[in-house]
């Protein structure tokens, strides 16, 4: 059964402060995971050593990788990223519009490929949304529409997933569910799935969301003395099939 999980990983700085690539491939590794979606990486920054953080944790659980920056800024980049085991091609990365009456917000993108699941194609893209909440709208508007969502080459089944700051209460959600479902939901298996802070999650902020043709077991956010100090989000887990 596959298993894809959204996690952001903060800049691999846990809330001990502390600067740990390998913790967060350690995180990632016991779940198992065949599809993950990262957000908040750092790729060659000063301030975290220089390193590239996504091609790291993809060497450290054998996966294919793919990088978007949302900013860059000379040779220093961060932004988010997508790795799988699965074959798989990238099909669109790029950024989402601001919202130009608040200054100085941070730039936000998303990044979009397809794996193939047991011969099938499946449409998975990666985002981190703004904090204001009509940054948030406008951005949701966007991925729902003909640049991503409702691109020709959006082909169900799809999967939307990463860190949305937003809750089920919000437009930004019910933007989003217009097109798809909600994983949580459809979940035959219910189990705790807040993921923010990660010491004692209360917000469900990082979310699936789901087209026809895909079957959701279960969803869960792993709560351990590991997560629960690697960063500030838990990881956020799907366990599915291809109907």
């Amino acid at each position: 059964m596959p298993r894809i999980v959204t996690y952001n990983v903060h800049r691999c700085v846990g809330n001990d402060r502390r600067l740990d690539v390998g913790r967060i491939v350690a995180v990632l590794a016991q779940l198992n995971p065949d599809i993950v979606a990262l957000q908040e990486l750092d790729v060659g920054r000063r301030r975290t050593g220089h390193v590239d953080q996504a091609w790291e944790i993809a060497q450290g659980l054998d996966m294919a990788c793919h990088f978007n920056a949302a900013l860059q800024v000379e040779e220093e980049r961060y932004g988010d990223a997508l790795l799988t085991t699965f074959p798989e091609r990238l099909v669109k990365k790029g950024p989402l519009p601001g919202y130009p009456r608040v200054k100085a917000l941070e730039p936000r993108g998303a990044l979009w490929i397809e794996v193939e699941v047991d011969g099938k194609p499946l449409q998975v893209i990666n985002t981190h949304l703004g904090l204001v909440p009509r940054e948030q709208q406008i951005q949701a508007a966007h991925l729902a529409g003909p640049a991503w969502l409702d691109h020709p080459d959006c082909v169900w089944p799809a999967i939307l997933l990463g860190d949305f700051n937003a809750t089920a209460s919000s437009v930004v959600y019910r933007t989003l569910t217009s097109r798809l479902s909600p994983a949580r939901r459809l979940a035959k298996r219910r189990a705790p799935s807040s993921t923010f802070p990660s010491p004692l999650p209360v917000l469900r902020i990082d979310h699936h969301f789901v087209s026809p043709g895909i079957e959701v077991q279960e969803v869960f956010a792993p709560f351990d003395p590991l997560t629960r100090v690697a960063s500030d989000h838990l990881p956020l887990v799907m366990d599915f099939e291809l109907g």
